[in-house]
Order: C-alpha cells, then sequence, then structure tokens
C-alpha cells in the first residue's frame, strides 16, 4: 500500500523553527542567533529541527536501501588523504593516519519520495540555509551521489579526525543515536584559509582535548557547521543499534557534478548506479 508523500511543511517542525516566510520576524532573529553560534562557535545546533513523522518515514526508507550502501574502509590523513609526504617529519600531520569506517547510502540509491530529499529540495530551507550562512546564493548538487546522503554506523564504525573539502560549511541531520558512542567531537578553528596552523592541528591529533567540544546530536537535529576550518570526528559506535545521519550537500552555483574520484573513494562508484 502507497504512503503519503510528505509536503515540506510536514517535514520541518516549523512551530519550532519557523523558516517559511522570509517576512517573519522570529525567522529574522533566529536566523541571527544561528549565525552568531555559526561564527563564533563554529557550529550552530537545531534541535527537532523535522518532524516525528518525517524521521520515522525517513528511518523506515534507509532501513530498505541499507544493503545497497556502499561498505568504506579507509586508512588516511586528516586531509583524507591516503598517502603520506615523503618530505615532512613523520610527526607532522600529513604523516599521521587514522583508521575510518562506516557505510555510505547514496543519493540516488535512496527513494525519490524521502522526507530528507523533500527538505532539501525546498526552496524555503535552501534561503534559510542561505541566510545562516551568509552565502549569496547556494543550489542543490546535480551530482547523482552526493546532494542527499546517509552515513551508517554499525558496532565498531567511526569516522577519523579529518577536515572537510572546501566548502565553507557542512550540514548534517542526526536520523538515530548509537546505543553508546557515536559522539560528534569538533575543535574549532584548527586552521584558516590563509593559515594551515600545522602545529595546532598535531596537537589534537595526538590526544590535545583542551579545546574539544561534544556538540549534541539528538535524532531529528540539524547541525551547521565549519568543517573545512575545524577538525572534527565520529568516536566508535557500541551496541546493536546504528547510528544514522544525513548528510546535505548544497553548492554555490548550479549544476555542479562531484569529483569522480572523490565520489569512488566514498560510495565506491564514480557515477550512478545501476537500477536493483
Amino acid at each position: 500500500m502507497s504512503r503519503a508523500v510528505l509536503r515540506p511543511e510536514e517535514v520541518v517542525n516549523l512551530e519550532a523553527w519557523p523558516i517559511a516566510d522570509p517576512a517573519d520576524p522570529r525567522r529574522a532573529a533566529l536566523v541571527g542567533r544561528l549565525r552568531h553560534d555559526l561564527d563564533t562557535l563554529q557550529y550552530c545546533v537545531l534541535p527537532d529541527f523535522i518532524t516525528r513523522e518525517a524521521l520515522e518515514q525517513t528511518i523506515a526508507d534507509v532501513r530498505t536501501v541499507f544493503e545497497r550502501g556502499y561498505r568504506n574502509r579507509s586508512h588516511r590523513t586528516c586531509y583524507l588523504y591516503k598517502k603520506g609526504d615523503p618530505s615532512k617529519p613523520a610527526d607532522d600531520p600529513a604523516n599521521i593516519f587514522f583508521d575510518a569506517s562506516y557505510r555510505m547510502i547514496a543519493n540516488d540509491v535512496l527513494p525519490e519520495e524521502i522526507p530528507i530529499k523533500t527538505l532539501y529540495h525546498w526552496p524555503a530551507m535552501i534561503r534559510f540555509v542561505e541566510d545562516v550562512v551568509s552565502a549569496p546564493r547556494l543550489f542543490p548538487s546535480d551530482d547523482p551521489l552526493q546532494p542527499v546522503n546517509v552515513v551508517c554506523y554499525e558496532a565498531g564504525d567511526c569516522s577519523a579526525w579529518h577536515f572537510d573539502s572546501t566548502s565553507p560549511f557542512t550540514m548534517t541531520l542526526m536520523l538515530q543515536a548509537a546505543e553508546s558512542g557515536g559522539e560528534f567531537e569538533i575543535v574549532p578553528n584548527t586552521r584558516s584559509q590563509d593559515d594551515p596552523m600545522t602545529a595546532e592541528v598535531a596537537k589534537v591529533l595526538k590526544g590535545d582535548r583542551s579545546r574539544l567540544k561534544t556538540v549534541p546530536r539528538e535524532p531529528g537535529a540539524l547541525v551547521i557547521f565549519r568543517g573545512c576550518n575545524s577538525l572534527h570526528r565520529v568516536t566508535e559506535v557500541a551496541g546493536s543499534r546504528q547510528r544514522l545521519m544525513s548528510v546535505f550537500v548544497y553548492e554555490d552555483h548550479p549544476g555542479v557534478i562531484g569529483d569522480p574520484g572523490v565520489n569512488e573513494t566514498v560510495y565506491g562508484r564514480s557515477g550512478a548506479a545501476q537500477p536493483a
């Protein structure tokens, strides 16, 4: 039996997060607060961003395609390289490696009617994110794999310390928390566009937790953070319940297709999947 596809207004918890009307003074106040958090903390948190119905439908949809996700295991540096730099010392961040493992469910594997795709493409959502991150314009990615994806962690899985790509922000939505572990840790302002801050990065990689922040991630919480400038990771997951997290990728101009090499590394293939 087919189900009703949720409208955007039924996906977002608009009572708590009035993002739909640009003229709403509550939206302006909300944007100002979130922008301040992003500028000062390097992250902002929007708990209960989606409705319970949208969350439950999304989790159910993810379960139907879970086995089609790519089991990713990697051994790489915080800069996402698989090879070190022999010109640098052994204890340089470019030569410090970590193991990571998780399952990646790509955009083209997820059902088209899944609520997180409705959220991603909603013009009001895109305009809201533009305002929070101070972007002139944002556009959905045209890549078959990247726009909306789900990262699944099972017992023993983790995401090691790393910086994201050059994108000025990263946006994730927690769908399901693990029984234990799976904490999102971030060390704000670990590098800048002009300064790699190698010594500061090395301190974190060698165990310094003096500036570390643990960001609360309850199911339904949206987080926007400066992953390009702040080292971050997901600690090892324990227990039988999977940690499920959706990632949204927007671009600053239309028609962007992702790097096939990056797709091969992250999703196990460079382009669209064959029909199941």
